[in-house]
This record gives C-alpha cells, structure tokens and sequence, in this order.
C-alpha cells in the first residue's frame, strides 16, 4: 500500500476509533420516537440535528429491526466527529415518485470525520424504478434517485455498511477528501439499470477497501476531477467492471489524474478495467497516472479496455475524435479467463493519442485457447507475456 496514502487513512482510522471508545454521548434514534416498520425520518432528523450540536464526539444509533425512511439530508458542520451506527435495515419507498426526484435517498454532506458504520442495510427497493428506467434513450426521462450521496466529506469512513437496490447509483461521492470505505457491500442484479456500485467525481483521496460489489452498471466509475483513488481487494461482479468515465461529454471537465486497482477479482462482468471517454464533443482534458496491476478475471468480457469512441445508443457522432488526452497508464499481473478472443483492445483518439502506456505479464485465456490484442493510436511497451496482436 502506498505509504502516504496508508499513513492518512490510518491516521484517521485510528482516530476515529479512539474516539468511539471514548464516546459516552449516545443519541438512540429509539429515544425520539423510532419504531420498528414505521418511518423513521423525524426521528432520525432530530437525533442527528442533537448529535451534530454536541461539543463532545457522538454516535447517533439505529438499533437492529426494519424501518421506514423518506429522503433525507443529514448536513454539517458538525462540533465534534460523529458516528451514525445503523444496526437495522432501512427501506426506501418503492414508488420512485415518493422521493420527488431528489437525486439521493440518504445524503451526508458538509462534515468533518464522520463515520457511518453498523450491521445495517439501506435497501432502495428499486425494481420498480429499473422497470421503468429509460434515461438512456430519453433525454426527459423521470430522475430516479441514488441510495447515498456523501458530499464535502473530509477524513471520514464508511465501514460495513450494505446498500442494496438502488434505483439509480447506490453511491455518489463528490467534493469529498481522504473519504474511505472499508468492507462496504453493494447488491444489486445484473439487469437492473444504471446502478453503479460506487460513482467518484471531484474528489482526493478516495480509498475502497475489502468491499464486495455486484451491480447492473460499473462496480467503481470514477468522473472528472478524480485524483489519488486507490481501489484494493475488491471483489467485483456482476457489472459493467472498474471504469475511468465516462469522460469527455460535459463541459469544464476537470482532468482525472491518480488512480490504482490492485489485489481485485472481477467475476463475468461486461467489462474488466477500462477508461471510456466521448468523440465528438469539444471537451479538452486528460487522464493520467492509472495503474491496474494484481488483479484476476473470471469469464470477463473485454478484460482490458481504453475506448476513446464510447457512444452508447448512438448519442453523439464520430466525426471528430475524442480530445481527452490518456498517458502514463499500466496495466500488470493481470490473469485468468475473458469472455471474449479479444482480450486488450487499446482504442486510443487519432487526435491526441495514448502515450506511455504499458502491458506487463497479462495471461488471460478464452475457452482454453490463446486471446488477443488489437491497439489503435498508441504503441505500447510490452513486457513479459502478452497477448498476441493482431492487425
């Protein structure tokens, strides 16, 4: 683990930790009128409202049983740090209409070390917003809402926690620093649409750990203004894989820069580890310093993927390549069994191409037989075994 990036997180573990076993302020959700099987959004608002106040570090409870919860925004500043301890399973409104569009269910936001830690599942009941989900196609589509958004969170973490069907994303974060997430669950089919397991845009030091993800959209995506992600010993699948993007669509995108994937297992996903960025718009940006390296796929589609033409349902034109500018991207160790004969496909922009790009030691097979390469607009450097290129 890097040193730097392992000092801060434990450093912040750590005291958060000591601050838990100190705490003897305690704010039971029980004690402002929660219930088991009713809803619990007053009683949550209030006990977080005490909670934030408080001078001394807090921890506001949601003790083990199910409970009800309508949309929520949980802000600070907060006084001290303080933890929400969710032990019960919280459920959302199945009728999407319920949440009134709002573009998260559970939101924390504006806080300085907090911790929402626990047993506890947010279940998003989401089939019936994946029923009706056509935002791909339709532009006016109804807005269906995430499970979590964590916004300007600084030195905080999220452990052991459960999200399960979201209707849209399960998790957004942004604007957040040295945010981590250790043991986090996310559950999801694979049809079900657009739920990507965790979403990172304009965010520093953002760190999954030990996490297990299974979704109908990408397992980790991160967005523009990313920088120093690190994603390790996680488990991924089923889902569209860990991507970079996509980039490139919306204007003042800022650049992507600091990522590495390490120790991870993908399982019969669409795709493994890619970068995805749009042709046809005028967007200038770049993506740089993206490592991939330990990781083992099993029966996964498109294991190595840089695709600087990602237009999905045909939203935007190819005329013109893609200006986002990809370097210093490394790909090691990678191994086990893809989906598809081609295993790398480096599709790089013929406007700015791929620089500095590396294949070390990728063993991958398909059926039993050997898999192949295909790159356009990049030479990359080759080292130990790799699959064979083709014209």
């Amino acid at each position: 683990m890097d040193t730097k990036l392992s000092i801060t997180t434990l450093t912040v573990f750590l005291f958060l930790a000591s601050n838990v076993r100190a705490q003897t302020k305690g704010f039971d959700v029980t004690k402002y009128g929660a219930r088991p099987n009713r809803d619990i959004t007053e009683a949550l608002t209030n006990a977080w409202k005490d909670a934030c106040g408080s001078t001394t570090p807090s921890r506001v409870v949601v003790p083990k049983g199910s409970y009800m919860l309508k949309q929520i925004d949980l802000k600070g500043p907060c006084k001290a740090p303080i933890n929400v301890q969710v032990d019960g399973k919280i459920l959302a409104p199945k009728n999407p209409k319920l949440l009134n569009g709002v573009d998260q269910w559970v939101k924390f936001g504006y806080i300085n070390f907090f911790t929402l830690s626990g047993e506890g599942t947010f279940d998003g009941q989401g089939e019936m917003a994946w029923k009706h989900n056509d935002c791909g196609k339709n532009k006016n589509c109804d807005r269906l809402s995430m499970n979590f958004g964590f916004a300007f969170l600084n030195n905080s973490i999220i452990q052991d926690i459960t999200s399960k069907d979201s209707k849209n994303f399960h998790v957004n974060v942004l604007g957040c620093n040295n945010l981590t997430f250790i043991n986090m669950n996310i559950n999801a089919p694979a049809t079900s649409l657009n739920t990507d397991g965790i979403h990172i845009g304009r965010s520093t030091q953002v760190h999954i750990y030990n996490s297990n993800i299974a979704t109908g959209d990408d397992c980790i995506s991160l967005g523009d203004g990313s920088k120093q992600i690190r994603v390790l010993n996680v488990t991924c699948g089923p889902g569209h894989g860990i991507s970079v993007g996509s980039l490139g669509k919306y204007p003042n995108e800022e650049p992507v820069e600091g990522l590495t994937v390490k120790n991870c297992t993908l399982k019969n996903t669409d795709n493994g580890v890619r970068i995805k960025t749009w042709p046809g718009t005028p967007i200038i940006s770049s993506v740089s310093k993206m490592h991939f390296e330990d990781i083992i796929m099993v029966n996964v589609s498109n294991p190595i993927l840089i695709d600087q033409q990602y237009c999905p349902w045909n939203q935007c034109t190819k005329q013109y390549p893609s200006k986002i500018k990809i370097t210093e991207v490394s790909f090691k160790n990678i191994r086990g069994t893809s989906a598809t004969q081609e295993a790398i496909v480096l599709d790089c922009s013929s406007s700015v191409p791929c620089e500095s790009v590396e294949l070390d030691d990728i063993d991958l097979t398909f059926n039993g037989a050997i898999t192949t390469s295909k790159f356009s607009n990049t030479k990359p450097t080759i080292k130990g075994k790799v699959p064979k290129l083709i014209a």
